[in-house]
């Protein structure tokens, strides 16, 4: 991995990529540089003005990009079945699980799941579990979820996913991240079971200047602390095109392992990517089972190819 940057990416001439929350920050800079080495790229974005936006400036930057926009609501179960029942392309060969929301206020989903919790782990849940059969029939596909180093705060607690029992915003994101990094442990044990050759693996970007980290206290007109995200920003995170390369290095590079954690080298904040530390209980075989088990309640969404073979 030694020095490992956006040009080491091989050639994705062929391929076809689904990037979820890749209108801004690190997920744009991701589906920008598949597109750059030639794949095709499908912009999957809640917001239909900021995802167009983004394919044309994708086209701007890379000449013959091949990039699509696609709505997807993560916070809405019927609009990523929308969203899967329009998706046109036979073979998926990178899904990359990248959209999340950070510290919002309390609030719900369409299907009444806490928002952090309900995007950034259900939503990509359902989504994966969906499109799961176009997968498996494409050799050599990889799902990479991004989690955080802020998983470290934040123990999945089995009885009280929804937060019911209090919400602070900042544990409740850490659990949703712990989360990300449980459902990639039993996705690559499943795989793993049926022979699959889909590799199913984790990155996260360190501190990485993008609109994450404002979204929430813009939303509540919180100036101060606005004021002061922006201040780490400008001064302390890395680029968003350097918080990619972990995303990137897992999607894209020779012998990524399945359930893998790419992060940055240096204190897992900024730097090229690397193996990444991760804590033990994202690796706990139970506790995944049973995550796993809630999610396909709660989505109604079941991964039958892995239960079939």
């Amino acid at each position: 991995m030694s020095g490992w940057t956006a040009s080491d990416i091989p050639d994705q001439s062929g391929r076809t990529a689904l990037v979820t929350g890749s209108n801004s920050g690190i997920g744009y800079v991701t589906a920008r540089e598949l597109a750059r080495r030639g794949a095709q790229v499908v912009l999957a974005c809640r917001s239909e003005t900021r995802g167009k936006e983004a394919e044309a400036r994708i086209r701007d930057e890379v000449s013959q990009a091949d990039v699509e926009f696609a709505p997807l609501d993560l916070a809405d179960l019927s609009s990523i079945r929308a969203f899967v029942h329009g998706f046109r392309h036979q073979r998926l060969d990178l899904l990359i699980n990248n959209a999340g929301v950070m510290a919002l206020p309390h609030r719900r989903t369409v299907d009444g799941f806490e928002m952090q919790f309900g995007v950034n782990h259900l939503g990509h849940f359902a989504l994966t579990g969906m499109l799961l059969p176009r997968l498996l029939a494409t050799p050599g596909a990889r799902v990479v979820s991004v989690s955080s180093g802020m998983h470290l705060l934040g123990r999945i607690d089995l009885r009280d996913l929804g937060s019911e029992r209090g919400y602070r915003r900042w544990a409740v994101y850490a659990r949703s991240k712990s989360a990300n990094l449980l459902f990639i442990h039993e996705l690559a044990r499943r795989l793993a079971r049926i022979g699959s050759d889909v590799v199913a693996a984790a990155a996260h970007p360190g501190y990485a200047a993008t609109n994450l980290q404002t979204a929430a206290v813009r939303m509540e007109g919180r100036r101060a602390a606005e004021r002061i995200m922006e201040f780490g920003n400008r001064f302390l995170a890395q680029s968003a095109e350097a918080g990619a390369l972990p995303t990137l290095y897992a999607a894209t590079a020779p012998g990524v392992r399945p359930d893998s954690f790419t992060g940055p080298r240096l204190q897992g904040w900024r730097g090229a990517p690397t193996r990444s530390w991760r804590a033990s209980w994202t690796r706990d075989d139970a506790t995944a089972e049973q995550l796993w088990g809630a999610s396909e309640r709660l989505t109604g969404v079941t991964y039958e190819p892995l239960e079939a073979r």
